[in-house]
C-alpha cells in the first residue's frame, strides 16, 4: 500500500525505516497546510498524521488513517466509522519520557526553582550578605500527599517515581464515573500537598480543577498538568498563585498549541511566581518519538494483515 506521511517534522529526527518496510512506497512531507491536503495526499491509500486534520473530503478510497500519537480528536471520527476506514492511533509510547518530566515539575515548583532563577537574574546572589539564598522556603516531599487523576500505565509510572522521594500517592476516582469506589477529587482537594493529571480530556474532565474546587484545595498544593490543555481552568488556577492558594503552577499543556495569540500563563512567567510552562515537550525523548514509529509500523501490519485477509 502506498504511505503518504504529512507532518513527519512533529517528530524530527526519528528513523522512518520501519514504516518504510511495511508498505510499496512513502511520501514524506515535513508539514500539510489545509490548503497543501489535497495534493500531498495524492492516491496514497494510507494517510499517516500527528496533527494534521483529517476531514471526510479526503476519506474516500484510503484503507487506513495512521496518528502517530493518542489523540484522534484532529480526525473525522463519524465520518471513518460511516466508511469503514480504520483509524489507529499508538499508546504508551512515551511513559518513561512524561513520566520523567511530570517529576521533574514537582521538583522543580517544591524547589522554588522559578523562583530562585528569578532571583538570580537580578542579582539578588551578587548582592547577598552570606553564602546562598533562602527567602522561598523549599517543600521537603517526604511525606507528602501526592493526588494522581489518572489510573493508567503514565499515572501508575508516576506514582513509581513520585513513592521513590517519599511521597505518599493517592488515585482520585475517574471522573464521570459513578462507580468509581476511589475518593473523588473534589474530596482529596484539602489534604493535597501536591496534585498531577494524567487523564484524557473528555466531557467529564474540562475544566476539573477549577475556581470552585480551587477554592478547597489544600493551601500551598503544588499542580502539575502534564495531560492535556483545558483538564485545568488555567486562568483560575493563575489566580490561585497570585492570591497565594496554591503553592505552584507547571503546565506542559495548553488549550491551544502553539499558544500565537499569547495566553495568561506565558505572559505571568517571570513575574515573580512559582510557575513553569514548558512546550508540550514532556514526550520527546527520542526512544519515546523512535517507539511512535515502530508502534506505528505495527499498526500498518495490523491493515495489511486485515486487507489480505478480505
Amino acid at each position: 500500500m502506498k504511505a503518504v506521511f504529512l507532518d513527519a517534522d512533529t517528530l524530527n529526527d526519528v528513523d522512518l525505516t520501519p514504516i518504510r518496510d511495511c508498505v510499496s512506497e512513502l511520501t514524506v512531507y515535513g508539514t500539510t497546510l489545509p490548503a497543501e491536503l489535497h495534493q500531498h495526499i495524492g492516491d496514497a491509500e494510507l494517510i499517516i498524521t500527528n496533527k494534521v486534520r483529517i476531514p471526510a473530503e479526503v476519506m474516500a478510497g484510503r484503507k487506513g488513517i495512521l496518528i502517530v500519537a493518542t489523540g484522534l480528536n484532529n480526525v473525522d471520527l463519524e465520518a471513518a466509522r460511516q466508511l469503514q476506514l480504520p483509524v489507529l492511533n499508538v499508546q504508551n509510547y512515551g511513559t518513561a519520557s512524561v513520566a520523567q518530566h511530570t517529576l521533574m515539575l514537582m521538583l522543580a515548583l517544591a524547589a522554588r526553582l522559578p523562583l530562585y532563577q528569578q532571583d538570580l537574574s537580578a542579582g539578588a546572589w551578587q548582592q547577598s550578605p552570606f553564602f546562598c539564598l533562602l527567602n522561598h522556603p523549599t517543600l521537603e516531599l517526604t511525606n507528602k500527599r501526592l493526588i494522581l487523576v489518572g489510573e493508567g500505565t503514565l499515572g501508575r509510572a508516576v506514582a513509581r517515581l513520585a513513592e521513590a522521594f517519599g511521597l505518599q500517592v493517592e488515585f482520585a476516582a475517574r471522573p464521570g464515573q459513578a462507580k468509581d469506589p476511589r475518593p473523588t477529587l473534589n474530596s482529596l482537594l484539602p489534604t493535597a500537598d501536591l496534585l498531577s493529571f494524567h487523564c484524557p480530556l473528555t466531557e467529564h474532565t474540562r475544566h476539573l480543577l477549577n475556581a470552585d474546587n480551587l477554592a478547597r484545595i489544600k493551601p500551598g498544593c503544588l499542580v502539575v498538568n502534564c495531560a492535556r490543555g483545558s483538564i485545568i481552568d488555567e486562568e483560575a488556577a493563575l489566580n490561585a498563585l497570585q492570591q497565594g492558594q496554591l503553592g505552584g503552577l507547571a503546565v506542559d499543556v495548553l488549550p491551544t498549541e502553539p499558544p500565537v495569540a499569547g495566553h495568561p500563563l506565558l505572559q505571568a512567567l517571570n513575574t515573580g511566581l512559582n510557575l513553569m510552562v514548558t512546550p508540550h515537550n514532556a514526550w520527546i525523548s527520542p526512544p519515546a518519538r523512535q517507539n511512535i514509529v515502530q508502534l506505528t509500523a505495527a499498526n500498518i501490519r495490523q491493515l495489511s494483515a486485515a486487507d489480505q485477509s478480505r
